[in-house]
């Protein structure tokens, strides 16, 4: 196994140690899956915001609606610019685009979005495959020390 260009017999660590690496490497699998879901959640949400300025078009212009102002509570409302819409850009600031710029701007964050997960799953494949190998060399350490411990009861 390479870690940080050092290469390590895992079979001459003994158990403890593998068992520290396996969990280490438990806590490392476990928080990129977070990463992994929390990527996919923000890119789903910009995909939706994405579709829905879509369906927006001259059709709707008067019609009534419910106004979100918090993620529980709507208002009713009346849609009046149809080629404008408030963007959320986070932490509580708004921008006024075009629909068109509205469209290029969570393009851009669903490609950037993207990216990131393709940078994370290939680190996370990885990592759960060192799991894997650690999990294994520790099974069969475990399996021939208590072959020997049988012999040698055997034995007395």
């Amino acid at each position: 196994m390479s870690e940080g260009g050092q290469q390590v017999d895992l079979m001459q660590l003994p158990i403890p140690q593998l068992n520290g690496l396996k969990e280490q490497l438990d806590q490392e699998v476990e928080m990129m899956q977070g990463s992994l879901q929390q990527l996919k959640m923000a890119q789903s949400r910009f995909m939706e915001s994405s579709e829905s300025i879509g369906k927006l078009n001259s059709d709707n212009e008067g019609k009534e609606m419910l106004v979100p102002l918090t993620s529980s509570l709507y208002v009713p409302g009346k849609l009046q610019d149809v080629n404008n819409v408030l963007i959320d850009i986070g932490t509580g600031y708004y921008v006024e685009k075009s629909l068109e710029e509205a469209k290029k701007y969570f393009k851009r964050k669903v490609d950037f979005v993207t990216k990131q997960m393709e940078k994370v799953q290939p680190v996370l494949i990885e990592k759960s495959k060192m799991r894997q190998v650690v999990t294994e060399v520790m099974n069969m350490k475990i399996q021939a020390q208590m072959a020997q411990m049988q012999s040698q009861q055997a034995k007395s």
